[in-house]
């Protein structure tokens, strides 16, 4: 639908109750049937707002004002969120943003990808706060006077922070005294990553800054990473998610794709005669194949390749497909040999609705779904993960 440029043009201001969060965490406002999006906005707000972008089908706006606040507004506990780009939701209540994050996720899911409303599903919360085992840090200026923090919203302005109440309690106190070890070398991003133990790994690799590995144990099984290599980041969550992924199938062979360090693919090898694990990054790979090894798993085979080029190779109608592809979601090559080889069971984890949405639409004609379990891995922000079970339909 186009709506004329007229109404509701840029620097208009208008006045507009918040109906819903929609996936990504902004508000919903309606003015002259013009859909408004608005960052930092809260269902039941009424607001003043200020056009701030004008697209042909809806409008983008800041709040000058809030003239009455909805029901679950709060004041938001960290001192940086106004500014900091890192949480988007603080000024929601914890419980109240799983409920809004999940009714978004759920329409988008029906509104892009036709999955019907009645669906199995489930929701799995955990803690709110200090819960982030890694954390990609902006820096600058000069050795022993960096400002340390992350991107302003929509900005590559530095906000210099003094805690962050989302990171693991030992990932905060290095964060927070990190500007005193940098005396050589003030890199422009730094990334750090917490163990069991607490102990600290970070890169580029610094003097005076911890490195190496870190590992966890999540289950049966011990991972090992370090900061450069993709690890799920929140600690609490971490077992159920893997329940969710994994669940209690059995069979002959398991293929688990975007495979990363072996989330995943350890303990399919305890369900599955063979698992097969790909993972593209070199980083990932090499400790996936570590781990793999020092957990004793002899029926488990790691391939580091692209699962684009890779993809090729798998073989038609195998028990069960795992997919845990970046944000952006499968690519239409991928989506193609999944509907063509047709594995009896593809489970499939997401931290984008509308990616999974468009993904599972187009598998939908090979494939049902069967159920789907929303975690809330990123709280205080407006981001889920969803992890959809499908069955072959042959």
């Amino acid at each position: 639908m186009t709506i004329p440029p007229d109404i509701l043009a840029v620097d208009d201001t208008v006045e507009v109750e918040i109906e819903k969060l929609i996936a990504g965490g902004d508000g919903l406002a309606r003015s002259q049937g013009v859909p408004i999006f608005v960052p930092l906005s809260a269902p039941g707000d009424r607001l003043r707002l200020r056009i701030i972008e004008r697209r042909p089908s809806y409008a983008r706006a800041e709040i000058v004002e809030i003239l009455q606040s909805g029901p679950e507004r709060r004041e938001a506990p960290c001192e940086h969120f106004a500014n900091c780009g890192g949480c988007s939701l603080q000024h929601i209540e914890d419980e109240a943003q799983t409920r809004w994050k999940v009714s978004a996720a759920r329409e988008t899911l029906e509104r892009l990808g036709s999955v019907a409303h009645d669906v199995p599903d489930r929701v799995v919360r955990g803690d709110s706060w200090h819960y982030r085992l890694r954390t990609q840090l902006r820096l600058e200026g000069e050795p022993g006077r960096a400002s340390v923090g992350y991107f302003a919203r929509a900005s590559h302005k530095l906000v210099s922070v003094r805690t962050c109440a989302v990171l693991a309690e030992p990932l905060e106190e290095f964060v927070v005294g990190l500007a005193e070890r940098l005396d050589h070398r003030v890199p422009r991003r730094l990334d750090a990553a917490l163990g069991d133990d607490g102990a600290i790994t970070c890169g580029p690799v610094l003097p005076g800054l911890p490195k190496g590995t870190v590992s966890r144990r999540v289950g049966d099984f011990r991972y090992e990473y370090d900061a450069r290599t993709f690890f799920q980041a929140h600690a609490g969550l971490l077992g159920e998610f893997v329940e969710a992924v994994v669940g209690r199938e059995e069979g002959e062979v398991a293929y688990d794709l975007y495979a990363g360090v072996g989330l995943f693919a350890l303990p399919l090898a305890r369900r599955y005669r063979q698992v097969v694990a790909v993972e593209g990054d070199s980083n990932a790979s090499r400790y996936l194949r570590n781990n793999a090894q020092k957990a004793g798993l002899a029926n488990m085979a790691t391939i580091g390749s692209a699962v684009e080029s890779w993809i090729v190779q798998l073989p038609e109608g195998v028990d069960r497909v795992v997919v845990d592809p970046p944000r952006q979601g499968l690519s239409l090559h991928v989506r193609g040999a999944l509907k063509r080889l047709r594995p009896k069971r593809l489970t499939y984890a997401s931290c984008h609705p509308a990616a999974l949405a468009r993904d599972l639409k187009a598998l939908a004609r090979r494939f049902t779904l069967e159920s789907l379990v929303y975690l809330d891995l990123f709280p205080q922000t407006g981001h889920i993960e969803i992890v959809a079970q499908l069955r072959s339909l042959e």
